[in-house]
């Protein structure tokens, strides 16, 4: 079983024996690569990995008869259930294992670049020496790997996804350092100060917000706030809002019921016209053009 570690592309990412057993889909942005997982049927299957980025599964349904799930070298595991469980490979490892499913396992597996320029320099994320860890819990990780999933199923904007593996990175070495809480570096948000306001942002995404209020949020200065917000996230408060309100738009105009009128209204417009301007700024067309474009 080893033998599916051994890749013509390690960067392919996991691969099953028989292929034809799961059902995928692939997303990457700058720094981060997703890959959700469904298996399609209760036959034994095989899986294995080995990876030149860090490998992080977040198992969100996974029981099994029987099996064993390997990191060579480290640890072996014969646990049978294993929902809502993560795991993490660093970079390099051999991952692999085999199972007789209990149920469909779906899960999504997340390749970060140990390299790449999501983690701030004075993290010395790539010389950080990762501990291989099977069947854990922890809750920010979780749900953060789960936001970067939906990224998959319902992509919007990158700049979203890449702000969640930033955080996803601050997480993995807070993990790491045994729980310790990672400084504010220079020129950008904590990882803890980007999750929140990027959560607030998202649960109030139809709503005004103000510079101030998502300041306070993340404890800091108006002027020391939006300069380090512009800084982790690529835009300012105001732009990345209404990128993500836009992201919204498209979604809602997807359901032909909704009138071009109560998608506005539904995300906080009291004038259509208003709406429009917005949408035609961000998105290039007209609403009710963007609408008519969708196959």
């Amino acid at each position: 079983m080893g033998s599916l570690c051994r890749q013509k592309d390690p960067s392919a990412g996991v691969t099953f024996s028989p292929p034809d057993i799961v059902r995928r889909r692939r997303a990457a942005w700058d720094g981060i690569k997703a890959d959700t997982i469904e298996i399609t049927r209760l036959d034994r299957f095989e899986y294995g990995v080995k990876s030149p980025y860090h490998v992080l599964i977040a198992s969100e349904r996974a029981e099994r008869e029987d099996g064993e799930t390997v990191v060579e070298g480290f640890q072996r595991s014969t646990q049978r259930e294993f929902s809502r469980k993560l795991s993490f490979i660093p970079a390099g490892n051999c991952f692999h294992g085999w199972q007789d499913p209990r149920v469909l396992a779906r899960c999504t597996f997340l390749y970060i670049d140990p390299k790449g320029s999501l983690a701030d320099p004075d993290l010395k994320f790539p010389e950080m020496e990762f501990t291989p860890r099977l069947f854990f819990s922890d809750n920010d990780i979780w749900e953060t790997a789960l936001k970067l999933k939906a990224q998959v199923e319902n992509p919007g904007s990158s700049a979203y996804a890449e702000a969640l593996g930033s955080v996803l990175i601050h997480e993995l070495a807070r993990l790491e350092r045994g729980g310790a809480e990672i400084p504010n570096f220079r020129g950008g948000l904590a990882g803890w100060q980007q999750k929140k306001i990027a959560d607030y942002i998202e649960e109030h995404v139809d709503e005004e917000i103000s510079l101030q209020h998502l300041a306070e949020i993340a404890q800091l200065s108006r002027y020391h706030f939006a300069r380090a917000f512009k800084h982790s996230f690529g835009l300012p408060p105001h732009r990345y809002h209404m990128s993500r309100r836009m992201e919204r738009a498209k979604s809602l105009l997807e359901e032909r019921a909704r009138s071009v009128t109560e998608v506005g209204l539904m995300l906080g417009f009291a004038e259509t016209s208003s709406f429009t301007t917005s949408f035609r700024r961000a998105v290039g067309v007209t609403p009710s053009d963007y609408r008519r474009a969708l196959v």
